[in-house]
C-alpha cells in the first residue's frame, strides 16, 4: 500500500474536525491516571492518554473510513489493546513504504502499526511483530466476460496486470515474471480492474472478500485463482519496545480463547475458518 509522494499525514482523533468532515474513532475513552506517559502495565505511549495506531487507508475490511468513523478488523482488535492499556486508540493515516522501514515508529509519532502488514524477514530488521494474526492468500481478481481463468491466463493472452504498489502481492507476481502496473491503495487497483485499465489484479484475498459483497460488483467479477503465498500479518511496534509487544500478544491469545476473535472476524471478513486464525506462537 504506497501513497504518492508528498500525501501530508492525517490524526484522526476520537473527535477530528477536518475541512468540515468529522472522523470519529472507535476506541476505549479514559485516561493513563496521571501517570504521564507510562501506563499502569509499565508500558510507555508516546502521548499519555491514548495509544497512537499509524495506519493506512483506505484498506477495508482491516481498515477505512464507515459512516464517518474509522473501522474494521485491525481497528477492533487494537481498540482491545488500548482497552488493556486503559487508554483510548487513535489512529494516524500514513505513507504504506513507512511501515517498513519503521520510520514512524523509531521517530516516536506512533507505538504501533496496524495495517494489514504480511510478516517478512526483511521488515523483521526494522520492526518487531506481533505474533501471527491473521492468514492471507492472493486473489486474482477478473471480471467474469474476460475470458481470464488463471493467473497465467493473464501472460498468455497479453492482458494488463494490475497490484498495490510495494504490497507482497505485487512482489510475488513480479517473481513468477509478470510486470504488473502499480496503483497507490486497494481502492484505486479494484477501481482500476472496473475501469478496464487493467484486465486483471492480484490482490489481498480478504479485501476482494468484502468487495464482492457488494451485488453490483459480484455480478461482474470473479476470483480465479487463489495464491497460497503463506503470509501472515502482524502487528508491529518499534524494535525493542517489549512490553507493549507483551500486551499485544497477550490480546490476541486472548480473544481466540474467549471467542471475541471468532466474532470480529465474521463482522468484518465473513465466514470463520481457523484457517483465518493462525497459532501464537
Amino acid at each position: 500500500m504506497k501513497t504518492l509522494p508528498g500525501r501530508r499525514t492525517r490524526l484522526l482523533a476520537a473527535t477530528t474536525v477536518t475541512a468540515g468532515l468529522v472522523l470519529v474513532v472507535a476506541g476505549c475513552s479514559s485516561d493513563d491516571g496521571g501517570s504521564g506517559r507510562t501506563t499502569a502495565k509499565g508500558v510507555r505511549l508516546v502521548k499519555g492518554g491514548q495509544l497512537t495506531t499509524c495506519t493506512h487507508l483506505p484498506y477495508p475490511p482491516f481498515q477505512s473510513e464507515v459512516d464517518g468513523k474509522v473501522r474494521g478488523f485491525d481497528v477492533s482488535l487494537i481498540d482491545l489493546v488500548a482497552k488493556n492499556l486503559g487508554v483510548k486508540q487513535q489512529i494516524l493515516d500514513t505513507p504504506f513504504e513507512n511501515f517498513k522501514t519503521g520510520a514512524f515508529l523509531n521517530s516516536g509519532q506512533c507505538d504501533l502499526a496496524a495495517a494489514g502488514m504480511t510478516i517478512t524477514a526483511e521488515r523483521k530488521k526494522n520492526v518487531d511483530f506481533s505474533d501471527p494474526y491473521f492468514e492471507a492468500t492472493q486473489a486474482v481478481l477478473v471480471a467474469k466476460d474476460s475470458g481470464i481463468n488463471s493467473l497465467t491466463d493473464v501472460k498468455a493472452q497479453g492482458r494488463k496486470l494490475g497490484a498495490q504498489a510495494q504490497t507482497t502481492g505485487e512482489d510475488y507476481v513480479k517473481t513468477k515474471g509478470y510486470d504488473p502496473i502499480s496503483f497507490e491503495s486497494s481502492d484505486a487497483v479494484l477501481n482500476g480492474l472496473r475501469t478496464g485499465q487493467v484486465q486483471a489484479v492480484v490482490i489481498d484475498y480478504p479485501v476482494v472478500q468484502g468487495w464482492l459483497k457488494d451485488k453490483a460488483n459480484a455480478d461482474r467479477f470473479k476470483v480465479v485463482d487463489n495464491l497460497k503465498t503463506g503470509e501472515q500479518y502482524g502487528f508491529t511496534v518499534k524494535k525493542g519496545n517489549k512490553a507493549l509487544l507483551d500486551v499485544v500478544n497477550k490480546v490476541l491469545r486472548d480473544t481466540k480463547t474467549d471467542g471475541t476473535y471468532q466474532k470480529i472476524y465474521e463482522k468484518w471478513i465473513g465466514p470463520y475458518s481457523s484457517v483465518a486464525s493462525p497459532t501464537a506462537s
